[in-house]
């Protein structure tokens, strides 16, 4: 299952956005992280966890979805494949 996080302020580093997520969803392993940087305006990342627990991503989306961190309001979504 995958988590796309949109509208990452530019400079923001790959452990933060990590740091980010395990915050508000501690028993989530994040397995890997992929940027897409679209035209430069809105940075996303994509980040995909294995094992995650049922109900546990879209929880967390949930809760970061519209939260304003770093001067930027987040967009997110998760993504099952």
């Amino acid at each position: 299952m995958k988590l796309w996080i949109g509208n990452i302020a530019p400079d923001t580093p790959d452990e933060e956005i990590r740091a980010l997520v395990k915050k508000y969803a501690p028993d989530l392993e994040c397995t890997n992280l992929q940027r897409v940087d679209g035209d430069g305006s809105r940075p996303a990342a994509m980040l995909e966890f294995a094992d995650a627990p049922i109900g546990a991503l879209e929880k967390v989306s949930m809760r970061l979805n519209r939260m304003y961190w770093k001067k930027r309001e987040l967009l997110v979504q998760t993504i099952i494949r």
